[in-house]
């Protein structure tokens, strides 16, 4: 499908939501169905933590991860983005404002291209693309974020525990809120999509009539 954009309004979709919660699923989908670029914001802060992975910085300096914040070093399709110890790296050095500030500008510049784009992250519908035409906030209970997640580590390779990926996903729930800089908070226009009780297909089903329901009502 087309994307519904103006030449003078981009159609943006923002999609927040915590982790595991499905929302990079749903934005891929989205921008495949609207024929729209897709921007994992995640990926961004990731691959900083990579970098400083790599260099053998502390995560918990914030001087040493705005070092880390030159990301031509790095290509986004490298596997080692996805590795837990990154993961956790990343969950904490967002916390800072000064990485924030460095990753903003080319995340707004994203979202702003002409025809518009589809974000997922934390803070795109609060933050980078206040305006975007239709905000997501997509979220599922812990229980089922950790379920779906140690699927996932299970499938390469690794080997986990339960109780260990569900108190890792407790610990950035609270990071992510908490956090002085730009928090994880649902924006108060964004749509709620409580994906626990879904497949896959459901939740994009249910992702996909959300949007078009919101774009019904600003062409209304």
């Amino acid at each position: 499908m087309t994307s519904p954009a103006t030449t003078d309004t981009p159609f943006v979709i923002a999609v927040d939501g915590p982790a595991a919660s499905g929302k990079g699923t749903i934005a891929r989908a989205l921008a495949d169905h609207y024929g729209l670029p897709h921007m994992d914001t995640g990926l961004l802060y990731r691959a900083v933590a990579l970098n400083l992975f790599r260099f053998g910085g502390d995560p918990g300096n914030e001087l040493e991860a705005v070092r880390a914040c030159d990301l031509s070093v790095i290509s986004f399709d490298d596997d080692e983005l996805r590795s837990e110890i990154v993961g956790s790296y990343a969950s904490r050095i967002s916390a800072y404002p000064a990485v924030r500030a460095h990753l903003l500008e080319r995340q707004r510049s994203f979202a702003a291209q002409a025809g518009g784009a589809v974000l997922d992250g934390r803070d795109i519908g609060t933050v980078i693309a206040p305006d975007a035409t239709a905000k997501l906030f997509v979220t599922a209970a812990p229980e089922v974020r950790a379920t779906r997640r140690l699927a996932e580590l299970i499938k390469r390779g690794m080997n986990v525990h339960y109780d260990e990926v569900l108190a890792d996903i407790h610990a950035r729930d609270e990071r992510d809120s908490g956090r002085d800089a730009a928090p994880l908070v649902q924006a108060d226009d964004a749509l709620l999509l409580d994906t626990s009780d879904m497949d896959v297909d459901q939740a994009i089903a249910a992702a996909l009539a959300l949007v078009e329901a919101r774009l019904a009502a600003v062409t209304r």
